[in-house]
């Protein structure tokens, strides 16, 4: 089960899966074993100031490319350091900047091309004699991706960013639909949230309490850059330039990943390789909350649906933390000494990325630091017969973490990052001995050592959105929520979720009560505007039912859902010229809407 995110619209904005890619666990019969494992920092431990606490601003990662030039270089290059760029004539250079794709399912065509060296998106409808029915075109601002499997579109619309219809993909060499296109037609507004784009660049800059909608710039820093590993430079650039010197891995003034503690070193990678079932922000937090060299469950807690023999993990995209922790690899290096405990970079230098043809030489040298020759069972002949120009003899990671078709995303392919011994390797039953007893339904994947479950504000958000999509967890949502009722009657989002249920009870005075205390905690909150847009609709209160839509709208300008419920609240109200007026600037964002242009149709009439 997977929550995704791009089309939430919950004021705690749900993460999971996202565009073009892109527990902590009881791992193994004896009890407490991973959770141990994660909780074991014994002999390493963070610098003497802890630099993930050190007051530093940002300063960007050519900063950086004056003392480390070489890394710089390197860095540069791999997918992560390209992961956001801007269009421009250079980039032109690389893709067909000329496509035209219809879709038979939609009954849309859509057509990329260039003028004056910018890059246009368009998406149009044509009638049964040619004639076009409506056209929407958007300027391309930004490419997210490298072309590793495949090139997302970003634009940008009265300060919000919006994904494009359609993306780049390597495999095939063509424009195609985006992710999530094929299910149905979102246009040019899918809006891209924070979640979103947090992994897909340096600095962005969001907006407070909004969805989609970002400062001036957008971004301060475009693609994943030093600091996103590193914290924060300026200390240790001001340092660096007082001729101030450290020995190796102690300096306080920036983190290094490999100094310090395992868990500490995941966290960092699991910000954006990890997605769980779903991701909640910790109370007050956001995504620029987090610090490298923090625990990562300061800020969000990211939880899975624990699997079952009958139903056991069979997704694994953006999964990567996950997959490592099931391997052999993994599970044994956690009885180790932490220097020597498998983590993310022990196979992987974030400041280097190998060519597919060298990768194998490479991926073999990191097996070799741990294994042997010896250790591959397989004969010589099947290892040999495997050989080619890009899969030589002897290919670990040709047949321990073979690639495979992405499913969730069309064109691409994943890794498995479980490194099985065999393709058909079953899960060892530490996968489905994951939970604690404190929390025995939902696995806590990022739990720092002490953490047994989040704060129980975290696991309401958790559970109201789990128990839409899966009805086991309404009882785990009521019970904590009338436990916060009794301890934090003063909370914005416990009321907002008072009145919510009580308005699906149909105790419309108890909801529009829980309702109003939670905006005058929290004024922003465009669903509770919702929930008592409904309430006095059901009481009979048109115009007030239109009030509060309106509030909703001005909160969440481009949700679709939101601008047809205030049509139709305005129709109720029986106020036909603003419902009119408000269908035309509908359709002037949404133009694809067959049923909103009929209805205006018939409004016109």
């Amino acid at each position: 089960m997977t929550i995704r995110w791009l089309h939430g619209r919950s004021p705690n904005e749900p993460v999971a899966r996202c565009g073009l890619g892109a527990t902590i666990v009881i791992l193994a019969a004896m009890p407490g074993l991973f959770y141990a494992a994660r909780a074991s920092a014994e002999g390493i431990h963070p610098p003497r100031a802890d630099p993930a606490t050190v007051r530093a601003s940002y300063v960007g990662s050519e900063a950086c490319s004056r003392c480390h030039a070489e890394i710089y270089s390197h860095y540069s290059h791999t997918s992560m350091g390209r992961s956001l760029t801007p269009v421009t004539s250079e980039f032109l250079k690389t893709v067909p900047v000329s496509a035209s794709v219809y879709d038979q399912k939609l009954d849309r065509h859509f057509d990329v091309y260039s003028e004056n060296e910018k890059l246009y998106q368009s998406e149009f409808q044509v009638d049964a004699v040619g004639h076009e029915v409506f056209r929407d075109t958007h300027e391309i601002k930004w490419i997210v991706g490298t072309g590793a499997n495949g090139r997302g579109a970003l634009i940008q619309h009265d300060d919000y960013l919006f994904e494009a219809p359609l993306s780049f993909y390597r495999e095939t060499g063509t424009w195609a639909l985006s992710p999530g296109y094929e299910r149905g037609d979102l246009g040019f507004n899918r809006t891209i949230a924070p979640g979103c784009i947090f992994c897909h660049s340096g600095r962005p800059q969001p907006v407070p309490e909004t969805i989609g909608k970002y400062e001036k710039p957008a971004f301060t820093q475009l693609s994943v850059g030093c600091e996103n590993c590193h914290g924060p430079g300026s200390a240790h650039v001001e340092a660096m330039g007082m001729g101030d010197s450290y020995p190796r891995s102690k300096d306080p003034t920036i983190v290094n990943p490999g100094a310090i503690a395992p868990t500490m070193a995941n966290d960092i990678c699991m910000s954006c390789h990890q997605t769980g079932d779903i991701r909640i922000f910790q109370p007050g937090k956001t995504y620029l909350d987090f610090r490298p060299g923090q625990p990562l469950d300061r800020v969000m807690a990211i939880l899975m649906v624990p699997p079952t023999r009958e139903n056991p993990p069979r997704e694994d995209h953006v999964e990567h933390y996950y997959s490592m922790i099931l391997s052999k690899c993994y599970r044994a290096s956690a009885r180790m000494p932490s220097e020597k405990q498998m983590r993310c970079i022990s196979c992987h230098d974030p400041h280097v990325e190998p060519t597919s043809a060298e990768a194998p030489a490479y991926f073999n040298g990191k097996c070799m630091s741990c294994h042997s020759a010896q250790s591959c069972k397989a004969p010589a002949q099947a290892r040999a017969q495997t050989a080619s120009a890009t899969a030589p003899a002897d290919n670990c990671i040709g047949c321990h973490m073979p690639k495979r078709a992405g499913g969730a995303i069309s064109h691409t392919s994943l890794t498995n990052h479980r490194i099985v011994a065999r393709p058909d390797e079953a899960f060892p039953d530490a996968a489905f001995q994951m939970t604690t007893a404190a929390l025995p339904d939902l696995i806590y994947l990022d739990a720092a050592p002490g953490d047994a479950e989040p704060p129980a504000i975290t696991l309401l958000q958790a559970y109201s959105q789990l128990k839409d999509v899966s009805p086991v967890y309404e009882a785990s949502f009521l019970k904590i929520l009338h436990e916060l009722e009794a301890t934090k009657p003063q909370n914005a989002i416990v009321q907002a979720a008072l009145g919510h249920q009580a308005l699906a009870g149909g105790q419309l005075d108890d909801a529009a009560e829980h309702l109003q205390a939670s905006l005058k905690l929290d004024p922003a909150q465009a669903a509770v505007y919702m929930d008592l847009s409904s309430v006095a609709d059901q009481k009979g209160q048109a115009d007030e039912a239109v009030t509060m839509v309106q509030k909703a709208v001005a909160l969440e300008p481009f949700n679709a859902p939101m601008l047809k419920t205030l049509v139709l609240r305005l129709i109720n109200a029986k106020q036909y010229p603003e419902a009119e007026s408000a269908m035309e600037k509908y359709l002037q964002n949404f133009p694809e809407d067959d049923f909103m242009r009929k209805m205006l149709a018939i409004a016109r009439q």
